[in-house]
C-alpha cells in the first residue's frame, strides 16, 4: 500500500523530532525552547506544546500553589441529619467531601456521594420494613473513607504519583503547624498538565475568583474585573483598554505567555499558573514587599 504522501511514515516523524536535540538542552529553559521549536515546525501542535509545559511546570510546583483554600472547603458534619447531608451535596455538585467532628480541623474521613447514596437507599428500605426514623437507621461512620493528609510543600508531581498508587482523588493540606489549610484533588493536579477541566455543574462564580493562598499569595482567576482586583488589592490598574486581570498581564508581556511565566508591576508579582493557545485562566499573586523582607 502507497504510503500518503501527506502523512509520512512514523520512522520520518522522530527522524524530524529527533533532530531537533542535535544538541543536548542544557537546562529547563532550554529544553522549553527546543520544543517551542518544534511546535513552530509543526513537528507537535500547541495542544501538545502546552501539556508538555504543564508537565515540566508540574514538577516545579507544590501543593499550596493550587490548593483550594480552607474558606473554600465544602464540608460536612458528622452528625449532620441526612437531610442536611444530602442538600450540601446536591447544592455543591462536588462528588467527595471532608467530614468533620468535633471542630474544623477534626476530620474523620472523607466521604463519597455515591456511597452516601447506597447507604441512604438502605436506610430507606429499613426505615419502610421497620416503620422508624430514617435518621435513626442511618449512620455516616458506616460510608466514611480514611482522609489522606499532605503537607503545604509536596511537590504536584510527586502528589499525582501518590494518587495513582494509592487510588486517591482528595487529599487534605497541613501547613507546617499541623493544622488543615486546605485541600487538593486529582483533577486540581490534571488541570495544570492538561488545562481547566470543566463541566456541566462548573460555574464562573465571580465570588471565588480571588482566593488568599496565605498573608501574601493569593490565588486568580484571569476573567477577574481589573476593578474588582483594584478595591481588593488597593491597586490603580487602568481598565480603559483591557477589562480583566488576564487581559492586562497580557498586554504588559506583549504576548500571550506560558505557564511560569511572571512579570512585576505596582509592587506585585504576576504568574502564570494556567494558560491554554487562546488566553490566561489562572495567576498566581505575590506582594514584592513581602518577598524581599
Amino acid at each position: 500500500m502507497n504510503q500518503d504522501k501527506d502523512h509520512p511514515p512514523p520512522s520520518s516523524w522522530l527522524e524530524k523530532f529527533s533532530g531537533l536535540f542535535e544538541s543536548d538542552p542544557k537546562d529547563r529553559p532550554a529544553l522549553i525552547n527546543v520544543l517551542r521549536d518544534a511546535e513552530t515546525r509543526a513537528l507537535i501542535n500547541s495542544d501538545a506544546l502546552s501539556m508538555l509545559e504543564g508537565v515540566m511546570q508540574v514538577s516545579e510546583m507544590q501543593v499550596r500553589d493550587i490548593m483550594v483554600p480552607r474558606p473554600k472547603m465544602v464540608v460536612v458534619e458528622r452528625d449532620d441529619p441526612i437531610d442536611e447531608i444530602l442538600n450540601t451535596m446536591v447544592t455543591s455538585s462536588h462528588s467527595r467531601f471532608p467530614v468533620l467532628g468535633g471542630n474544623r480541623d477534626d476530620v474523620v474521613g472523607i466521604l463519597l456521594a455515591k456511597d452516601l447514596l447506597h447507604l441512604y437507599c438502605k436506610a430507606q428500605t429499613q426505615k419502610q420494613t421497620k416503620n422508624g426514623s430514617l435518621d435513626e437507621s442511618f449512620n455516616i461512620r458506616d460510608s466514611l473513607r480514611p482522609a489522606v493528609i499532605v503537607p503545604e510543600s509536596k511537590r504536584l508531581d510527586v502528589l499525582l504519583k501518590e494518587f495513582r498508587l494509592k487510588r486517591n482523588h482528595m487529599a487534605l493540606v497541613v501547613d507546617e503547624y499541623g493544622v488543615i489549610s486546605g485541600l487538593v484533588t486529582i483533577e486540581d493536579v490534571l488541570e495544570q498538565i492538561v488545562g481547566e477541566i470543566e463541566d456541566e455543574t462548573d460555574v464562573d462564580d465571580g465570588e471565588d475568583n480571588i482566593n488568599q493562598i496565605d498573608s501574601n499569595e493569593f490565588n486568580i482567576k484571569a476573567l477577574t474585573d481589573i476593578e474588582d482586583f483594584n478595591a481588593f488589592f488597593g491597586t490603580d490598574f487602568d481598565d480603559e483598554e483591557v477589562d480583566t486581570v488576564g487581559g492586562l498581564v497580557m498586554q504588559a508581556f506583549g504576548h500571550l505567555p506560558a505557564r511560569g511565566e511572571s512579570i512585576e508591576m505596582k509592587l506585585l508579582r504576576f504568574t502564570v499558573l494556567h494558560a491554554d493557545k487562546r488566553r490566561i485562566r489562572q495567576l498566581k499573586v505575590e506582594r514584592i514587599e513581602s518577598l524581599q523582607n
